[in-house]
């Protein structure tokens, strides 16, 4: 029987609680172990899941992965901090799960993957939706031609956080904070996945498929990054790809992608592994499809070899739409009469942003190109180039 790996997690607050659950079922697997919880303040014992026992406790990254004898660093702190800790693991021989988005610049990206490459550690990129087993299924259909030719792949996402999601953390809906980038935008963080996954599904992963990209950046929260915005991605293959995304919706609902295809079209729900295949002269087919965990996989390759599902060569794309959104001008402030406030959610909303969103992805229009008298095209041509 293999002996369970142990692991560090650094970042165990906020969405780290889902890694400390994850840990949690896959050490009940025997799987991994968690040996060691990295926090500027403890967690309590009432803090840590039931059956993870007491693992050491450090605000000393480093310090931390050589005392537990850790194998593996779970990464799930702050944007800006991704590399700095990402090279820490990487010079210890400390293998790596960073969470997405896995740098705010194209130039921490570059630094963090050219680092641990050196180092010769793995790295996976917390992109859970491109280990849904969906992801290859629908490649599959579209290399078989089942849609026909691909016209392109729009992706919406129509969300909801309360005015309290912007008060979590210093950093949170910034674009920059003491003169570090942070770029946390509903497309950058919370909607990251539909992003990726779009991208993916296009056949475009890495920097040099990407030929040109605009993006749309507007916020109806008081804040300084976007939480409604769009971006065109265009493609080396001739594709174009348009993510739609608000944290403002009516009516919040999973988001999606869709693949066009001149005889049909594909929709993932990637939350749910769900997939609808709509095509000429057929029935809709739904399927749902299973998920392998990143971080199993992750202690599968460092075993046997197996190919990691979102190493950061696969999140190039992703990486220079971040670079495109770091550099565009600043996010537009939507007039008040854009928006309303929900007293009882303490949420803003805009009105018909759901079917903006929507029509976004079904159309692989901009906002601008839909009408919304509030959107400002911008192009980067100059930032997609390696």
């Amino acid at each position: 029987m293999s002996i369970a790996v142990p692991v560090v997690l650094a970042g165990a607050r906020g969405h780290g609680h889902w890694h400390l659950d994850n840990i949690r079922r896959l050490q009940d697997k025997g799987i991994v172990r968690l040996a060691g919880i990295c926090e500027l303040t403890p967690l309590s014992p009432r803090e840590i899941p039931e059956g993870l026992g007491a693992p050491e406790q450090s605000a000393d990254f480093g310090a931390l992965l050589e005392s537990t004898g850790a194998r593996i660093a779970v990464v799930c702190t702050p944007i800006p901090t991704h590399t700095d800790l990402a090279l820490t693991a990487a010079r210890k021989g400390v293998h790596l799960l960073l969470e997405k988005p896995p740098a705010p610049s194209w130039a921490e990206f570059r630094r963090m993957a050219d680092g641990v490459a050196e180092a010769g550690v793995a790295c996976q990129i917390g992109f859970q939706s491109l280990g849904s087993h969906a992801v290859p299924a629908i490649r599959g259909l579209i290399a078989d031609g089942v849609i026909g030719e691909i016209a392109g792949v729009g992706g919406a996402g129509a969300w909801a956080r309360a005015e309290d999601y912007y008060r979590r953390a210093p950093w949170a809906g910034r674009r920059r904070l003491n003169g570090v980038d942070v770029i946390d935008g509903a497309l950058t963080n919370p909607l990251a996945h539909a992003v990726a996954t779009a991208l993916a599904l296009a056949g475009a992963t890495r920097a040099d498929d990407v030929t040109g990209i605009e993006t749309e950046l507007a916020h109806a929260n008081a804040i300084e990054s976007d939480d409604t915005s769009c971006v065109r991605v265009r493609t080396a293959g001739g594709r174009e790809i348009v993510v739609a995304a608000t944290l403002c919706a009516e009516d919040p609902d999973d988001p999606y992608v869709i693949v066009h295809g001149s005889r049909g079209r594909i929709t993932y729900w990637y939350k749910q592994d769900r997939v609808l295949l709509q095509r000429a002269g057929h029935g809709p087919e739904e399927s749902e499809y299973g998920r392998t965990d990143l971080l199993e996989n992750l202690v599968d390759h460092l075993r046997d070899g197996t190919p990691l599902l979102v190493p950061p060569a696969v999140t190039e794309s992703f990486m220079r739409v971040v670079e495109a959104i770091r550099v565009a001008p600043d996010p537009v402030r939507l007039p008040d009469e854009a928006w309303h406030l929900l007293p009882g959610e303490r949420r803003r909303v805009v009105p018909g942003v759901d079917g903006l969103v929507a029509a976004a992805a079904d159309t692989l229009a901009l906002f601008s190109e839909l009408g919304a008298p509030w959107a400002f095209p911008t192009a980067h041509p100059k930032e997609v180039s390696p």
